[in-house]
């Protein structure tokens, strides 16, 4: 034992044991370690070693029960965290990049912040969802996921424009909250299989003034960042002075939003002096319930005590017609109960100068609300985004200009109001009623053109009768360029073989022949007036709505062989009109 005392003993460095704080090795007379047997340095006692720490750490637990390990003082649950760790989704693996485009995907769909993936409950949520997932980091999500992503879907957009035949665009410039001014454009386009798809380009912020030029050029610069100056495309906008003459600089087709048209029609009407009198009184009223707690507590009492739903007053917005229609249904609605309310002495002990309708008010606002609902109505029948709706603004406008014609049975008020908003309709679209009409013909359910004259519609139909003639002369015209430029490169092309006489022409002879030869020398407008007759004289099926709203509702596998039949003939025709008008059809 004294002399292993005085024998140094020593370990290699990669050891890094705590137990090896208390053991070494002997070396051999030619100065390497005996790695057969260690050494304890308290008691000298020689261990076997085994290239491991187990018969170590035993002989600490057995000989020296008072000596304590750094290892010791661990908590028990560290192996077990190190285990969790081991245990994470890497990065690059398929479910944890899955799980990051969700992520990206709920971002942008749902306009969240990106904040959102530093919020306790989101990150809750992941963990219960997948606990092995490492959440994304914000700058990653922001700097490289969400690009990533717009990448890929600007592509795939590009490339399903790129199939279409002509492409619609909708342009709207608004402010935000934070009085920051954007430009949003929309694509529009009817694919291969005739459906209707929509996009948003892009929404840009705009640094400069609101002009012609300025609007166009910015424009002009998204049309060609998206590849769209090969398709012509009609441009929708409101009808500002400067969104107008911005299409007009571009020399595009442009279409004023209907939508937009008629909310300035019913702005003309509620200007009218009577009519604006009456919504303010009806708006003093609904404000003050909105800032009285008592009279609204009231309210609803006497909302329960009536029998009358538990909805509370609307106010109006400036800049949205509809609203004030709305402020108006709502009031009507619960008149007794406010009128109840108005009538309570506590309200009435704090509030001396109460705002009330007479009979005649209240009977003028319900002769308001009969005049604008089919404005409103016309307003969400246009908003409708799953089918084109330029082939509606006629009907539509023919509609509501006869609902605006003033009646015996009108009052003062009604009259002023229907001059106003009749004369603001007047003259919209009279630049574009060619095109209108054209699109309104081509569809299936206003074909017949009832709010025209016999001779419009008939000149409507002699025009789409000359575009298609026109389009069919210009395929063969191709067509038949193709083939010389074929013959001129030397390419072989087989002689047709003469068709051989049937028995029934062997027959008839000379009775037979100028029906065949009439049949077969058709001129392209010879068709085309063929088959607008055949397609004037088909009668739409009665039931051709309930068809389409059994489709919503799922219902599609039951439309008939005859219905489809008919699709197949419009679209036929459809196919054979101008570009001009399809690009039209589809705005």
């Amino acid at each position: 034992m004294a002399d292993a005392s005085k024998t140094p003993l020593s370990k290699p460095s990669q050891l890094k044991s705590d137990v090896w704080n208390h053991f070494g090795f002997k070396t051999t007379p030619d100065k390497e370690l005996d790695k057969t047997k260690v050494v304890c340095k308290i008691c000298q006692a020689e261990v076997s070693y085994c290239r491991n720490t187990t018969n170590l750490r035993n002989h600490l637990t057995r000989y020296h029960t008072m000596l304590t390990l750094a290892s010791d003082n661990k908590p028990s649950g560290a192996k077990q965290k190190k285990l969790r760790e081991s245990l994470k989704l890497p990065a690059d693996s398929p479910r944890a990049i899955k799980i990051t485009e969700a992520i990206a995907t709920f971002v942008c769909k749902d306009l969240r912040p990106y904040s959102v993936v530093e919020n306790e409950g989101f990150r809750r949520l992941l963990q219960v969802l997948e606990p092995h997932y490492v959440m994304v980091q914000r700058k990653h999500l922001t700097e490289t996921v969400i690009p990533m992503m717009y990448t890929c879907v600007k592509d795939d957009i590009l490339t399903k424009m790129q199939s279409a035949e002509r492409v619609a665009i909708t342009c709207d410039t608004w402010t935000s909250l934070s009085t920051q001014s954007y430009m949003t454009v929309t694509s529009h386009y009817i694919d291969n299989e005739w459906c209707l798809m929509s996009h948003v380009l892009q929404t840009t912020e705009v640094l400069t003034s609101h002009t012609a030029i300025n609007i166009a050029d910015m424009l002009t610069g998204a049309i060609q960042e998206w590849g769209l100056t090969s398709k012509d495309p009609a441009v929708v906008t409101d009808n500002a002075a400067n969104m107008v003459r911005a299409v007009e600089i571009m020399q595009l087709m442009h279409v004023g939003c209907f939508a937009h048209t008629l909310n300035l029609a019913s702005q003309a009407g509620l200007k009218v002096p009577a009519v604006s009198r009456l919504l303010a009184q009806v708006r003093r009223i609904a404000t003050f319930f909105h800032r009285n707690t008592m009279a609204n507590h009231i309210l609803k009492e006497k909302q329960k005590l009536l029998q009358l739903p538990a909805h509370k007053l609307t106010v109006d917005v400036v800049t949205r017609w509809n609203s004030a229609l709305d402020m108006l249904e709502r009031f009507l609605e619960q008149q007794p109960a406010i009128s109840a309310t108005l009538l309570s002495q506590d309200v009435r002990r704090n509030e001396k100068d109460l705002c009330t309708l007479t009979e005649e008010d209240v009977t003028i606002a319900e002769d308001l609300v009969r005049v604008l609902k089919p404005m409103k109505e016309a307003t969400l029948a246009m908003s409708e985004d799953k089918q084109p709706t330029l082939s509606v603004i006629a009907p539509l406008l023919a509609l509501l200009q006869e609902a605006l014609t003033p009646s015996i049975e009108d009052s003062t008020v009604v009259r002023d109001l229907k001059a106003a908003a009749k004369n603001n309709l007047r003259t919209r679209y009279d630049a574009q009623k060619d095109i209108l009409y054209a699109a309104s013909a081509l569809d299936p359910r206003f074909k017949a053109l009832p709010f025209l004259s016999a001779k419009e519609q008939d000149d409507t139909f002699s025009r789409l009768q000359t575009e298609a003639a026109t389009a069919a002369r210009d395929q063969n015209t191709d067509g038949n360029d193709a083939d010389e430029g074929a013959e001129e490169m030397g390419e072989a092309t087989s002689p047709k073989k003469p068709k051989k006489s049937s028995t029934l022409e062997s027959l008839l002879g000379a009775v037979y022949l100028p029906t065949a030869k009439e049949n077969g020398h058709k001129t392209p407008a010879m068709k085309a007036g063929d088959e607008i007759r055949r397609y004037r004289a088909e009668q739409p099926e009665e039931n051709a709505v309930a068809e389409e709203a059994s489709k919503k509702r799922g219902g599609a596998k039951d439309a008939g062989p005859h219905t489809m039949s008919n699709a197949k003939g419009h679209i036929s025709l459809t196919m054979r009109i101008a570009s001009y008008v399809m690009s039209s059809f589809i705005a």
